[in-house]
């Protein structure tokens, strides 16, 4: 399981660390805040996209000094996105569920 956070940690920088400070700070309360953590989530993978077309930017121009980081980055931006993606179809999914349940 740690082993899986240590992934998703590396596509979304800092992520993990983020979200223990918070859980830490709220010791004696309900938890950390779901909005906060997934807006994190979603600004996180923003950043990513942004810093993968300024390096594509860049590498149109001439000026990336390295084509691999290019790709890197936005191979990076890619995952990201795909894993925001499955983590807003399972919320969704849960959504539908806990609506169809019977009262």
């Amino acid at each position: 399981m740690s082993e899986t956070i240590g992934q998703i940690n590396r596509l979304v920088p800092g992520l993990q660390s983020q979200v223990t400070n918070k859980a830490l700070e709220l010791d004696g309360k309900d938890g950390p805040d779901f909005t906060e953590v997934f807006g994190k989530l979603i600004n996180s993978v923003n950043n990513l996209q942004d810093q993968a077309a300024q390096a594509q930017k860049l590498a149109a121009t001439g000026d990336a000094a390295d084509l691999h980081q290019v790709m890197i980055a936005v191979e990076e931006a890619g995952i990201s996105m795909d894993l925001l993606l499955a983590v807003r179809n399972k919320l969704v999914d849960a959504y539908q569920t806990l609506i169809r349940m019977p009262m």
